[in-house]
């Protein structure tokens, strides 16, 4: 299934139980995030989303990537998105 946030976008497979992420913000990326990967991402935004300064993501642990404190507001709501679907897959 195409999840296609306004931070991250990129395909979650229920078979493999994973999400391939394969975009952030306006950059193409791939990697592939597992539940435990996207909760922890989760909550460490959800811990400082009011950080005036934002927070400094890293794409291929090279390329750093500002996001401001209204993008982590919208990379939280993807992450729950994408969350949703991880729960619906244990429900069933």
């Amino acid at each position: 299934m195409n999840i296609h946030g306004q931070i991250i976008s990129g395909e979650f497979d229920a078979s493999q139980n994973e999400f391939s992420l394969q975009r952030v913000k306006n950059l193409y990326t791939e990697s592939v995030l597992k539940e435990t990967q996207l909760t922890n991402i989760y909550e460490y935004l959800k811990k400082h989303e009011h950080d005036r300064d934002g927070q400094i993501i890293t794409l291929y642990d090279q390329m750093p990537l500002r996001l401001t404190q209204n993008e982590i507001k919208q990379l939280i709501s993807d992450l729950e998105k994408v969350n949703l679907n991880f729960q619906e897959r244990r429900s069933t």
